[in-house]
């Protein structure tokens, strides 16, 4: 790990010394505006921590997944146990996501994407549903509802409104395809995005085999200056076999291999072990802005997800309608000397969830064992001043209140009575002070506060017990940090430091089957450093090299239970598992003339501890990924795009989405050894 500070430090110290090009300067990262806690603000003058991934960082690897993009930012990880398969966490632990992504709510363009229950399918979309990213870090309670791991705001509409058609195709390893067509059309007044996407995998390991079709319409229409109506429509078919986790001896003789037959249990492939998913969502908002200084936002969706998870246990069917609403109020009143900018607004969603589980017998359902309706609310109210003041003081101040819901009626004959629990939050603050010292070096501190109810699949587990005991997680997170460009605008440098503090911490275990529960962990401590920086060589169409651009980034974490008792066992002062203690991500972008470009990617990390107990590790790993490319404009308007390239270039074998606190010590999930891709892409103007 020395040698990867020393890395870190040798760039921080290079950016230093030295001397801007003589080239135009270009947009660096730092003045992009962000719409984050709807401050449409400069990112270095959100007095926050927050994560942009623009369209060019997407495209620096393999089309295939935003995985390697979000893995680059300081602060996010995104595991995948399996293709198609995701796990998400921001600034924390996925003890509580061992399946799919919870905790860290998501909005896709503006429309709750995290349904009432608490889960976000993320893969139900493809790498060209996303245009751009923005990513919270830290409790965002004050103005996106309940919640401890921060938010996903993501934008899939293209930035120039244009006609053109998108067709683009990539081959890779292990039998990928990915193909996707693309049209945008329209005029000033009514606009129209269309898109199909399609991927599949035989995948790396045994039984990993995956197919995704996905189609969304996005629609802008322009009633006048003041209305604006937008229209989104997606639907996702999803299919992907679930290998199962390995032990270490499984793992180091081949990595490669599914799950084998074990204690009793059948194999991952005998017992067909797979997820079936569809979702449909249609959102409608209106933006109407009343004067110049008041305008609102409301947004209507209804959703539908449809799940159907053999496994080697059972045989699960999952039916999860659910629809909800969101309204945001923007009020810029008259002052003299000071801008105040006043937010405030609701979100509402209501879910009527049915969840079965069957015996498994060779993949094909048996004898029914559970048969739930799940009936789950959330509402929330929030509120958000900002203030800028003469001398570049800023302030944000923002509070929010949420109150969730849920009931579980097991239909049985003769039903048990209805199990059901309220969560209610106290107050959810949030402060934020920045302040401008000198040129463009920004500083700001904050502390907010989170709290975060039990999902729908916390509360009943695949243990099938119904956990309505279990309590909501708060935390109190302390932040500092700046935010600055140098050079003439050429580096840009962040850096923040954090403390929080979290009680009632839910965590995952494995009973001897294998099946996951939660309990509350008592409390955490977790401390951190993330830091990045990026420089712009020059910016220059008439030179050889046209443009050139490095980065880096780089966190560090102190994780740890302050009070975890199970039983007689105490994990008080153990790490918490699942966290890698240094990450380090860096690359270099170069464009060169005649339309040939490259792209480097670097990535550490340290060894993540497997268990509570902390006597397993995952070992440490450096990663290393290349893209190359040539662009050309032919036919006087079209431009066609050739690329390939290669990831996990030195062939490391790993584990990317580890199943933490396993029976049997099965934690391990092999990710893909060295592969490689082509591709192509046209746009016909």
């Amino acid at each position: 790990m020395k040698k990867n500070l020393s890395l870190f430090f040798l760039f921080c110290f290079f950016f230093s010394c030295i001397r801007a090009q003589e080239a135009d300067s270009t947009k660096i990262m730092g003045e992009v505006v962000l719409k984050a806690y709807e401050q449409n603000r400069q990112l270095r003058q959100i007095a926050t921590a927050v994560n942009y991934i623009s369209q060019q960082d997407l495209k620096r690897s393999n089309n295939m997944s935003v995985l390697p993009a979000l893995n680059n930012t300081p602060g996010v990880r995104m595991e995948e146990r399996s293709p198609g398969s995701y796990r998400m966490n921001i600034r924390g632990s996925t003890v509580r996501s061992p399946f799919g992504v919870r905790n860290v709510k998501v909005y896709w363009n503006g429309i709750p994407f995290t349904d009432p229950g608490g889960n976000t399918y993320l893969n139900q979309l493809s790498y060209y549903n996303f245009n751009s990213i923005e990513i919270i870090k830290g409790p965002a309670g004050s103005l996106y509802g309940a919640g401890t791991g921060g938010a996903i705001l993501i934008n899939s509409m293209p930035e120039l409104q244009k006609k053109e058609i998108d067709l683009r195709y990539l081959y890779g390893s292990f039998g990928a395809n990915n193909i996707d067509a693309q049209w945008n059309g329209g005029n000033d007044k009514i606009r129209n995005v269309i898109n199909y996407s399609h991927q599949n995998s035989n995948g790396y390991r045994d039984h990993t085999s995956m197919r995704r079709d996905i189609a969304t319409w996005q629609m802008q229409m322009k009633a006048s200056q003041k209305d604006q109506l937008n229209f989104n429509f997606l639907y996702g078919d999803l299919y992907y076999q679930t290998p199962g986790a390995l032990n270490k001896t499984e793992y180091k003789n081949n990595p490669r291999q599914a799950r084998p037959a074990a204690g009793g249990f059948p194999s991952a492939d005998a017992s067909k072990a797979a997820i079936y998913q569809k979702t449909g969502l249609l959102g409608i908002s209106n933006n109407y802005h009343f004067n110049d200084r008041f305008e609102n936002t409301s947004i209507l969706y209804g959703a539908i997800s449809h799940i159907t998870n053999p496994t080697f246990r059972n045989y699960e069917i999952r039916r999860e309608p659910h629809f909800g609403a969101r309204t945001v109020f923007h009020w810029t009143p008259r002052t003299k000397n000071n801008f105040i900018q006043v937010v405030f607004g609701a979100e509402t969603q209501q879910g009527y969830f049915n969840t079965k589980d069957y015996g498994n017998v060779n993949g094909h359902a048996d004898t029914i064992q559970i048969n739930d309706n799940i009936r789950n609310s959330i509402f929330s109210l929030f509120a958000q001043a900002d203030l800028h003041f003469k001398n570049d003081w800023n302030i944000t101040a923002g509070v929010g209140s949420t109150e969730s819901y849920i009931r579980i009626t097991q239909l049985e004959a003769p039903p048990p009575p209805p199990q059901k629990r309220t969560y209610r939050n106290e107050l959810a603050p949030r402060l934020a002070i920045s302040k401008k010292l000198i040129g463009n070096f920004w500083l700001y501190g904050s502390i907010s506060k989170g709290f975060s109810p039990p999902s729908v699949a916390e509360v009943l587990p695949s243990t099938s017990i119904i956990s309505t005991s279990l309590n909501a997680e708060h935390g109190v997170n302390y932040e500092t940090g700046f935010k600055s460009s140098w050079l003439r605008q050429r580096l840009y440098v962040e850096v923040n430091a954090f403390y929080y503090e979290l009680k009632n911490a839910i965590v995952q275990r494995r009973d001897a089957s294998n099946a996951d529960y939660y309990t509350n962990a008592g409390s955490t401590h977790q401390k951190g450093i993330e830091s990045q920086a990026s420089y712009q060589f020059f910016k220059d169409p008439k030179a050889f090299i046209t443009h050139a651009r490095i980065w880096i980034s780089y966190t560090l974490y102190n994780f740890r239970y302050h009070d975890f008792k199970q039983l007689t066992t105490d994990y008080s002062g153990n790490k918490i598992p699942s966290v890698s203690p240094n990450t380090v991500a860096a690359g270099t972008d170069i464009d060169v003339k005649h339309g040939f470009y490259a792209n480097l990617t670097y990535y550490y990390s340290d060894p993540i501890p497997m268990n509570d107990a902390n006597t397993d590790f995952a070992s440490s790993y450096n990663l290393l990924g290349a893209r190359i490319g040539w662009k050309k404009t032919i036919s006087t308007k079209n431009l066609l795009e050739l690329f390939g390239g290669v990831d996990n270039a030195f062939n490391v074998t790993y584990s990317l989405g580890n199943d933490i606190n396993a029976a049997a010590g099965r934690y391990y999930n092999a990710a893909p050894g060295i592969n490689y891709y082509i591709g192509a892409a046209l746009k016909i103007l």
